[in-house]
């Protein structure tokens, strides 16, 4: 018995280089599509809080983060509660 070569996703083929050289961007091709999901924040309408730039011990750092997303926010919190606010 012989075996086969592996063909790969015949739905779904590697892309050659002539694929990536003809290819356009998504925003390009389906607009509405992009436009539907497109989101973002905007400016606020009163920032209530003040951008500064702070130094902190990169260990301090790592354990905020691994509480995952709002880790800022958790810092924040915690500084409040630090000075009795």
């Amino acid at each position: 018995m012989r075996k086969k070569k592996n063909q790969g996703d015949r739905e779904n083929p590697e892309w050659t280089a002539a694929d990536f050289a003809r290819s356009r961007p998504a925003a390009e091709v389906v607009p509405e599509i992009i436009a539907a999901y497109h989101r973002y924040r905007g400016p606020q309408k009163r920032p209530t809080k003040k951008l500064v730039s702070l130094r902190l011990d990169p260990d301090v750092i790592e354990r905020f983060r691994a509480g995952g997303r709002g880790w800022q926010a958790r810092i924040n919190a915690t500084l409040r509660k630090a000075v009795g606010l």
